[in-house]
């Protein structure tokens, strides 16, 4: 059994979250999803909607085996306790995926990276960030 792990802040659930994480499932047999915690997202603004409430939605996706909200002060807790096999990282995620493999491999996790896929979308008015879909609420509401 190949045990897969993806991780997000996965805010207001859009098509790009759920072609990631079908990608990421596809990859093996067990995927484990890693809701981050509001206080650890820093490269972005803060999330819109509560931990539990985003890793609640996260865990109802069909091709979601498992969701777990992130460890508050330590990212690498949850990995360790779920000993992937493989780690998929968003095709737009902002890892540096040769400091991550060495900062898993000091914590004795040995497993394999792998980016997912875009998502290809023919439609122009298709929101795939949650950033744009803030912004659209904000235009068309205020």
């Amino acid at each position: 059994m190949t045990t897969v792990v993806a991780q997000g802040t996965f805010d207001i659930l859009h098509p790009g979250h759920v072609h990631y994480l079908s990608d990421a499932a596809a990859m093996g047999d067990d995927l484990h999803v890693i809701v981050a915690r509001s206080q650890n997202v820093t490269h972005k603004p803060e999330p819109i909607l509560p931990d539990e409430q985003r890793r609640e939605m996260v865990a109802a996706l069909g091709v979601v085996d498992e969701a777990h909200l992130g460890h508050p002060e330590d990212i690498f807790v949850p990995i360790e306790r779920i000993d992937p096999d493989v780690i998929v990282l968003g095709y737009d995620q902002h890892h540096d995926e040769e400091r991550l493999q060495a900062a898993l491999r000091s914590r004795g996790v040995d497993c394999e990276l792998r980016r997912a896929s875009a998502r290809e979308s023919s439609d122009d008015d298709e929101l795939c960030s949650t950033g744009r879909i803030v912004d659209r609420i904000v235009d068309r509401r205020c």
